[in-house]
């Protein structure tokens, strides 16, 4: 109710339409969320600020070259297959098998219900009782699980990198081109 007020105050006082103020708004929320979508794995991060840059693109002919969104968006699918891939390579470079990858994953999702620290514990504790009960030694089991938590680190610190990038072109093309 509040946001719909505050959309009609914008379009009575200003010259723009209800339309664009309400997809200046959307582009907005969905930047924001997909950075929160960088640290939260059930939120898809680099697809919401893919999303919000498509829109302004569109919105803000001009602002933003066309070579630019194809450049951003071609490094938002790199990242996306990356989050996927790497802690797959990560974990097996560690010496874990299908076991310990499995764990991790499994370790992510329960964690989700322990946040914060359950973020970061789960998949830790995830791929080494995968890793454990697959290979039955405590030394191999702690580096595979530490391989593991490396993938994660490197792929949230990616992932929110990439958010943050696009997010500023997407916000600073609305900023620039109303002003």
């Amino acid at each position: 109710m509040t946001l719909l007020y505050t959309l009609t105050i914008l379009t009575i006082h200003t010259s723009l339409s209800w339309w664009i103020i309400a997809l200046i708004a959307l582009v907005i929320v969905l930047s924001v969320v997909g950075i929160v979508g960088a640290v939260v794995p059930a939120v898809p991060g680099t697809s919401l600020n893919m999303a919000a840059l498509i829109i302004s693109y569109l919105l803000c002919r001009g602002e933003i070259s066309t070579h630019l969104l194809l450049a951003l968006l071609s490094a938002g699918v790199i990242v996306i297959i990356l989050d996927y891939v790497a802690p797959i390579w990560m974990t097996r470079a560690g010496g874990g098998g299908k076991r310990a990858v499995w764990g991790s994953t499994i370790g992510l999702v329960v964690g989700l219900f322990f946040m914060p620290i359950g973020l970061i514990v789960g998949p830790l504790i995830g791929a080494f009782v995968g890793e454990i009960t697959d290979s039955h030694r405590p030394g191999k089991a702690l580096k595979v699980s530490l391989w593991s938590f490396a993938a994660f680190l490197l792929t949230t610190g990616i992932k929110l990198m990439a958010g943050i990038v696009i997010s500023y072109y997407s916000i600073s093309a609305i900023y620039f081109h109303f002003t």
